[in-house]
């Protein structure tokens, strides 16, 4: 496992981001353990969430002109993630949507650089792909090119149906996804520590009930 993969599961941990427990879905399920992006809420937690993502990004080889971070969630994490690239001699430009169109000033429901080239999204999960296809939607119609989404975790477990809400995104778009961390991740990580034995037995378990 790549070191940054490493040191992001331990900083979602500490900053209990990443919490063991049992939490029901959004399926039903009772799961485990529970990712909630939005605990990464202070200046030094998104710095280094950035970096995480500047790390996943350059690691991806995934070629791109600008990042786009969906509203609402993906807007401060696109704001990190260029901050940080720029920090490791990448200047790139970013923007974001408006929920609901301006119709005064400069208008329009895009904020920040021209949607133009080739166009890689940001967001923290994939649940039911409904941010990715809206994203997709709108970069298309400003005549550009989706190229990829970077997430923070992959539960790798299945929707509705026998397929990751992750692999519907790859297989219906045609899009490489590329997470900072995976379920895999998260189980060799607690493998590696022996004091995390009984998690790591009931995060295995749901993983060959629900997984992909």
């Amino acid at each position: 496992m790549s070191d940054y993969k490493t040191a992001f599961l331990k900083f979602a941990i500490d900053s209990k981001v990443l919490c063991f427990g049992e939490f029901k879905t959004k399926a039903g399920r009772l799961s485990p353990y529970f990712f909630n992006a939005g605990l990464f809420n202070d200046g030094e937690k998104l710095k280094k969430l950035g970096e995480f993502y500047a790390k996943a990004i350059l690691d991806s080889g995934i070629e791109f002109d600008v990042l786009f971070g969906p509203a609402y969630k993906g807007i401060p994490l696109a704001a990190s993630i260029v901050i940080a690239l720029a920090g490791m001699d990448r200047n790139v430009p970013f923007a974001f949507n408006r929920k609901e169109a301006k119709d005064h000033g400069e208008g329009g429901s895009v904020v920040g650089a021209a949607l133009k080239g080739r166009v890689l999204i940001v967001d923290d999960v994939i649940s039911a792909g409904t941010s990715v296809r809206e994203s997709v939607e709108l970069i298309q119609s400003n005549g550009a090119e989706p190229v990829g989404v970077v997430i923070a975790l992959d539960r790798m477990e299945r929707g509705q149906g026998e397929k990751s809400a992750v692999q519907e995104v790859r297989e219906q778009y045609g899009l490489p996804v590329k997470a900072v961390a995976t379920l895999e991740d998260l189980i060799r990580y607690l493998k590696a520590d022996p004091e995390w034995g009984g998690r790591l037995e009931a995060v295995s378990r749901y993983r060959e009930q629900y997984g992909v």
